[in-house]
């Protein structure tokens, strides 16, 4: 595993400057929206072009890399990504935000895809699990230290974005010297959505319902801080900790669900964020301090769930369905996150700022009630007959996710 990491690290550097950025941006965004004076409709909309991005990313990117390699691609995109952070704020505007995060989301999809790839060919299959679990950890904790850079500088100005930049160029130095061979990108047998949720109808509605919630959470936090008008100082410290904490409760909640029923932990794991995010309403008219206790541990127990539901549908596929079907999972939670933003500021703009809480909490509750009728309609797996639970994110590509369920389907078969 040494060995591994000796060889990776280079991409593994890449990956924490790029995600130190994109955690910095997704908060920057929505602080600057709100100072804008945007609206909580119109700045969901914004936010969710990034997703839509991330979509059109994940289809085209593969086109791309087999038309003129990964190394000209991976260039490519950061230097988009690079100058379009320095565009938002020469163009302060609804319709160039929608445009430049649309793009955005696109080649950030890219630069996933083509360093995972990188990463799950320089692994063997015993280390694969490992290097990717590593490489999803950085990522989290990149992405929540990210959240705090929003305290260099103010971001009412330009210094930031221009921060903002400076990482994502950097990141491509690098990976753009890495002298490890451009890895292949290989598809398995195809699963349509359709088949996909006669397998596991639970996996997909978790899935697109994370999308709708986690997408919400990530990009209108921080819009809802700036809406209660807390400082930049705060605002950066209930965006970061959560994604900080829930590298130390991933473990534990995939643990849990690999020794019991992964659905019943599943469900009780989602009633439980529900309930935290009605807290949060609570807490934020108590203290700050007991909102950012209470928020942390939503994200600790509610960010782990779309990890959870990948591993649930793993349960039910072939072997030569699980990377297929990783694509097929990666792009249903797309589309949950293509809305999530506009549908919680809508709700924001309905009821205030604490609509933020309860579109979340609405929406792990409907996941939950699905998850207990699903428990009603078919008996569950044996423990023996479930696989290992993994540990995936977001930002992840189907690269990585088809590489840990293949990883995770051959330790169970080697035991």
């Amino acid at each position: 595993m040494i060995g591994v990491l000796r060889g990776a690290w280079a991409l593994l550097f890449g990956i924490a400057l790029l995600a130190l950025g994109n955690g910095l941006q997704g908060t920057l965004l929505g602080v600057r929206a709100s100072l804008e004076e945007f609206g909580p409709v119109t700045t969901g909309i914004v936010m969710s072009a990034y997703s839509v991005g991330l979509l059109i990313g994940s289809f085209e990117t593969p086109k791309l890399i087999a038309r003129v390699g990964h190394i000209r691609v991976f260039a490519a995109f950061a230097s988009v990504i690079s100058t379009s952070a320095l565009v938002f704020v020469v163009f302060v505007s609804p319709v160039s935000w929608v445009l430049l995060r649309l793009i955005s989301g696109a080649c950030t999809s890219g630069l996933y895809i083509v360093a995972e790839s990188w990463l799950n060919q320089t692994s063997s299959n015993e280390d694969r699990g490992k290097l990717l679990s590593i490489y999803m950890t950085i990522t989290f904790f990149c992405m929540g230290v990210g959240q705090l850079l929003l305290n260099v500088a103010d971001p009412g100005g330009f210094v930031l974005f221009i921060f903002v930049s400076a990482l994502v160029s950097i990141s491509l130095v690098p990976i753009s010297l890495s002298a490890m061979p451009a890895p292949a990108i290989t598809e398995g047998r195809p699963v349509g959505i359709a088949q996909l949720y006669r397998l596991s109808p639970l996996a997909v509605v978790a899935c697109f319902g994370n999308g709708l919630a986690q997408s919400a959470f990530f990009t209108m936090g921080a819009v809802y801080a700036t809406l209660q008008g807390f400082s930049f100082a705060e605002v950066s410290l209930l965006m970061g900790l959560p994604l900080i904490g829930v590298i130390a409760s991933q473990y534990p909640i995939g643990m849990l669900s690999d020794r019991f029923d992964r659905r019943k932990v599943l469900t009780i794991f989602t009633f439980l964020s529900c309930l935290l995010a009605v807290m949060c309403i609570f807490a934020a008219n108590s203290s700050f301090n007991a909102l950012v206790v209470t928020m942390t541990l939503f994200g600790c127990l509610a960010l782990p769930l779309y990890s959870l539901a990948i591993a649930h549908a793993n349960d039910h596929l072939e072997s030569d369905q699980l990377l297929g079907a990783a694509g097929k999972l990666v792009l249903i939670f797309g589309v949950g996150a293509s809305g999530g933003p506009f549908v919680a500021g809508a709700v924001m703009e309905g009821i205030g700022p604490r609509g933020f809480f309860i579109y979340l909490a609405g929406t792990y509750l409907l996941i939950g009630v699905f998850a207990l009728y699903r428990m009603i309609q078919r008996e569950s797996l044996p423990l023996e007959e479930q696989g290992d639970a993994l540990m995936a994110m977001p930002p992840t590509s189907p690269v990585a996710v088809g590489a840990l369920v293949e990883q995770s389907d051959a330790a169970s078969t080697n035991t």
